[in-house]
């Protein structure tokens, strides 16, 4: 967001305030100061004129600028009401030289998720992708995958969702005792890299927010059915702010993730392209790996499709 624009925000968000004192205060003419409040009705903020001056009322747009205005991380948010996916306008960015860029959308036309399946997408979900470019090695990659989800985890569980963490990248509602669940959100990382470190990363998150579950494939379910409509442009906020520190300190995302997992305690079966392993989840590693107790053997899964079984 342009700084000036930012600053009269702040300014007039807690009490009416003249053009004149906002020009004085910002060094910038009266009528730039009507230029840029124009500027910021265009953009949905709620900005009534009255005998004191200009004073913000509220904000409840869902777009770039009402994003980035309050948001405690530093991502530029780059907002579209329609595409056909996030991840593929973030990939196009980073390979254009773009860091902290947020592709946000109203509606997926083409989402996806892991191995190319489709990625139902409509209005009033939440659908973001981020780009980074982390000083790691491509093997700690899968940590960003594990910190997006946690982040979105606490997001939901702060909008009232008993969100948990499916291994490796589902958040889900548990609905039983025996390792149930709906399917509440996912993400979708890329990257491109050499051996020894990583270009650039993206991480895509894809959030049934306000969305009717009927609508929903099986077995996924909404914020808006397990609690109530949420403020996606809050939402995205925190999902963004605790996103943005778990990436600065990945020494702290496996046991985030490990307070928040849903998978370990379960029986699972991972399925892989050539085989499958079944048996007991009961770690995940420094690298995000899965670590599952079998009838041969405990073995480390970094791959494969996760499925919770009933109890033997």
């Amino acid at each position: 967001m342009n700084e000036t624009r930012r600053a009269i925000l702040e300014a007039i968000a807690e009490e009416p305030v003249s053009g004149p004192d906002l020009a004085a205060a910002l060094d910038v003419s009266r009528a730039a100061v009507w230029k840029h409040i124009e500027e910021l009705r265009d953009a949905d903020f709620e900005i009534e004129s009255g005998p004191d001056g200009y004073e913000l009322l509220a904000v409840t747009a869902y777009n770039g600028p009402a994003i980035e205005y309050g948001l405690e991380a530093p991502f530029s948010i780059e907002y579209h009401d329609a595409v056909e996916s996030t991840n593929d306008l973030a990939r196009e960015r980073a390979v254009e030289g773009a860091v902290d860029v947020a592709v946000l959308a109203d509606q997926q036309r083409g989402g996806r998720g892991r191995l190319d399946r489709e990625w139902s997408s409509p209005p009033g979900g939440v659908w973001v992708s981020v780009v980074n470019r982390p000083a790691i090695a491509p093997p700690r990659a899968p940590l960003y995958t594990l910190a997006a989800a946690v982040a979105t985890a606490r997001a939901a569980r702060e909008a009232g969702v008993d969100a948990r963490i499916k291994w490796p990248n589902d958040v889900v509602v548990p609905v039983d005792d025996d390792g149930g669940y709906l399917k509440l959100a996912g993400v979708l990382t890329e990257m491109e890299g050499e051996t020894d470190r990583v270009e650039w990363l993206v991480v895509g998150v894809g959030v049934n927010a306000n969305v009717d579950a009927a609508t929903l494939p099986d077995r996924a379910t909404s914020v808006r059915e397990r609690a109530d409509d949420v403020d996606r442009r809050r939402f995205v906020q925190r999902l963004l702010e605790e996103f943005d520190g778990l990436r600065t300190d990945l020494e702290a995302v496996v046991p985030a993730w490990r307070e928040l997992a849903l998978t370990l305690g379960q029986r699972v079966r991972i399925e892989r392209p050539r085989d499958a392993v079944v048996g007991d989840a009961v770690d995940v590693t420094e690298t995000g790996a899965l670590v599952v107790d079998t009838d041969d053997g405990r073995e480390t899964v970094s791959t494969g499709d996760c499925e919770h079984l009933r109890p033997v």
